[in-house]
């Protein structure tokens, strides 16, 4: 068996669907002997998550499976090993910086948020 990460994208559409398109790209480990059947399996992973609700306004909210975008054999798995990067461009670079801290954070709340800031 191999270890494959895939990149499983779902479209989230909230009531009718007018507003800004909202996608939401998961990354997975799969476990297959060859790249086809890790492919099967991410789209059937896809497919099965797919979900309708409701959410606190009574709108209906559906994650609908788009597809598998990408998918990565791994060689091996060791402590540190990069699975996966992507380039983000920011208008405002503070602010970004700001939400990664503040994400950091809510890992250890009770922690003093200068230990999460590196040197």
């Amino acid at each position: 068996m191999n270890w494959y990460l895939a990149k499983i994208v779902f479209r989230i559409i909230c009531g009718d669907g007018k507003h800004t398109a909202q996608f939401d790209e998961q990354l997975r480990l799969i476990s297959a002997s060859t790249i086809k059947e890790a492919f099967a399996k991410g789209q059937l992973m896809g497919i099965r998550e797919e979900e309708t609700f409701y959410n606190r306004e009574l709108q209906l909210v559906q994650w609908k499976f788009v597809n598998v975008s990408e998918l990565y054999q791994l060689d091996e798995l060791i402590d540190g090993a990069e699975l996966y990067s992507r380039i983000e461009e920011k208008e405002n670079a503070a602010a970004y910086i700001d939400i990664i801290y503040k994400k950091a954070e809510q890992f250890f709340a009770e922690e003093p948020a200068q230990l999460l800031k590196p040197a």
